[in-house]
């Protein structure tokens, strides 16, 4: 399936083994999530008064059973497995980090260009899972060979080998990715120290789930150390900021998330979900019309995602917005929000030990490589035989042209191009100026508009005046700073374009302190005279995951 259900745990009987979910779904494939009565799942935790860390544990392979109980409610029961312990197909015992039990990995992807950093979920002596950010996961294919991955656990101690990827999938709701890995090319001497992890993480689980023994006791792998104790600090502070996150900016990073898991479709099980993406569509244009200034605020926090998918949905958002406000019932809005969702997804199909990040800093070879995501992306549709409507592919295909015939990827002009290419391109033109990219700076809103002013040839200048006069010189969602010091996000603008709403989130006189507090109207006089917009990754503003 394209996508994992989400439910809830509704009861769980210990003695028979027994755990019932509950599930609101108004589709109608329900079923097709069994196969022969058989069925995975995630079990994900995202933090209780005794822990604030969230966790997860896998299941596979469970007896269960579907029952409808009402028009999109169903009750799920499933059997569950004796032991925690689980035999493996490759021989051995699976153990799995339950209960607080965790270790750090790092992945190296492309020898000396791309490593990766995730969380150890479980071990054996055949291999491993590890989960990783999910934006971490666009480099990574089933097949695909890992010349290095090391453990390393609380107290320190590390183990590193060669391996293999088996499996990559998306795992919870809140933007990670479950990578199966096997371990190869093991000597004498790994073997010997892989199984005294193994057995350490053994007992360690068997210890915490209460077993008795003489053999079961603490593991000394599994207490940290004073590097381990600061990094926990460090995540638990940050989880408990973002357990503050407004609905509206949840449902933007959901958005953020379906779009990578997507990718994650489109790479490795070479299917194309539809119905995700048009999800993701429907739920950007449900949040726009629901509260388009909140929305516009939301937008924002995603500043810390992946370039590709940052600029996607920013765009998307901004394109809605003006569609709508011109006329609330434009038949063309959604399938034109899907080409702009899709537009940038080549840019990681093209990852590869020639161009190993998007992140990086490119040189000439590697922007001429990136040049190529409009072609990637449609030999990718052609593969997969989905054929996109008219107003979908003329958003794919010429969201890149310029009016002047300066464009990739077919250096078409102004009177080959449609009214809606106009509008996007002056949207993602301000929006490429005003972010960093690829080592260059981002413009202030009064700078970006100027540029793209000078630049009328290539660019509308009525509708450049349409999008100045939406959203002013201090956008929406736009980090401030004030003169005595303060830094705060815009929330709203008066009819002159200037902040009216302010969530002030630092003084920069006591850096160390975050503050939140949201200002309005006169009280903003208090805070000092409005500076400038600044980059809110030069304050290392961060939005932190669960």
């Amino acid at each position: 399936m394209h996508y994992a259900l989400q439910a809830e745990v509704a009861e769980f009987n210990a003695d028979a083994s027994k755990l019932i979910l509950e599930i609101e779904y108004d589709g109608t494939d329900y079923e097709q999530y069994l196969s022969e009565g058989i069925l995975s799942l995630d079990l994900e935790m995202l933090g209780s008064a005794e822990n604030s860390a969230r966790e997860t544990y896998s299941l596979s392979d469970l007896s269960s059973k579907f029952f409808k109980t009402d028009s999109m409610l169903y009750r799920l029961e499933c059997q569950l497995p004796e032991s925690v312990f689980l035999a493996e197909s490759r021989g051995g015992v699976r153990i799995p980090f339950i209960l607080g039990m965790h270790a750090r990995t790092r992945i190296e992807i492309f020898p000396h260009a791309l490593s990766i950093a995730g969380m150890l979920r479980n071990i054996s002596t055949g291999g491993c899972m590890v989960e990783i950010e999910l934006v971490e996961s666009i480099a990574l294919e089933v097949g695909q060979a890992i010349p290095d991955i090391t453990l390393e656990f609380p107290n320190g101690r590390a183990f590193s080998t060669r391996g293999r990827i088996r499996h990559v999938r998306p795992v919870g709701q809140n933007g990670y990715a479950a990578i199966g890995i096997q371990f190869v090319d093991l000597s004498a001497a790994q073997i010997e120290s892989l199984l005294y992890y193994v057995n350490e993480s053994e007992r360690e689980a068997a210890h915490r789930v209460g077993m008795k023994g003489s053999m079961v006791y603490a593991s000394p792998l599994f207490i940290p150390g004073p590097k381990e104790r600061q990094l926990r600090l460090r995540e638990m502070q940050e989880r408990e900021r973002r357990m503050r996150q407004p609905p509206m900016e949840r449902g933007v990073l959901e958005v953020a998330n379906r779009l990578q898991i997507g990718l994650m479709q489109l790479k490795n099980r070479n299917t194309f979900p539809s119905g995700l993406f048009y999800d993701c569509v429907d739920t950007l244009l449900y949040l726009v019309k629901q509260d388009r200034k909140a929305f516009l605020y939301a937008l924002s926090s995603l500043r810390d995602e992946p370039e590709w998918v940052r600029h996607a949905i920013q765009v998307a958002g901004k394109l809605a917005d003006l569609l709508l406000l011109r006329d609330p019932h434009d038949p063309r809005v959604r399938e034109a929000l899907l080409g702009t969702l899709l537009h940038t997804m080549g840019k990681p199909l093209l990852v590869s030990a020639q161009l190993p990040s998007l992140k990086m800093n490119m040189n000439p070879a590697q922007k001429g490589i990136l040049r190529q995501h409009v072609a990637e992306m449609q030999l990718k549709l052609d593969t997969l035989g989905w054929v996109a409507s008219p107003v979908c592919a003329d958003i794919m295909q010429n969201a890149n042209e310029r009016l002047d015939g300066r464009g990739y990827p077919a250096g078409k002009k102004g009177t080959q191009l449609s009214e809606l290419i106009h509008l996007l391109c002056v949207i993602k033109i301000i929006n490429k100026l005003t972010n960093s990219r690829n080592g260059a700076q981002p413009r202030s809103p009064f700078s970006a508009y100027r540029r793209v002013y000078e630049a009328s040839s290539a660019y509308d200048r009525v509708i450049l005046m349409e999008y100045v006069q939406t959203y002013g010189f201090y956008p929406i969602g736009s980090l401030v700073k004030y003169t005595s010091g303060f830094l705060g996000w815009v929330m709203d603008i008066d009819k002159k374009g200037k902040p009216s709403e302010v969530h002030l989130v630092k003084n920069l006189r006591f850096p160390e302190t975050t503050i939140s507090s949201v200002v309005s109207r006169s009280d903003l006089t208090q805070v000092g005279k409005l500076v400038e917009i600044v980059d809110p990754a030069e304050y290392a503003m961060k939005v932190t995951r669960l």
